[in-house]
């Protein structure tokens, strides 16, 4: 899979299509929700009627329609938890 060094972009046109460059896998996807892995951490999405149209991970693109009302990127987590980072 060619990655693209940390980048990521989203292009959201009138709420009903996205496309999201940068991904490396699709974790869940439903009508209601999506998880996409991406360079820049977990992207979350809610709506209705989501549907991914297009995935070519050797180019790291994906392409959804539907409704989107929320998008959010959650923080990767570190390996080895919270007791890893507090013993540092």
């Amino acid at each position: 899979m060619a990655e693209q060094a940390g980048n990521s972009d989203l292009i959201l046109e009138n709420r009903e299509k996205l496309t999201v460059t940068g991904v490396r896998r699709v974790l869940q996807c439903n009508a209601e929700s999506a998880a996409i892995e991406t360079a820049r951490g977990v992207l979350q999405l809610a709506g209705a009627q989501l549907n991914v149209t297009s995935l070519d991970l050797d180019s790291g693109e994906v392409k959804l329609t539907g409704r989107i009302d929320t998008v959010e990127y959650t923080a990767a987590r570190t390996p080895g938890g919270f007791l890893s980072r507090l013993l540092r």
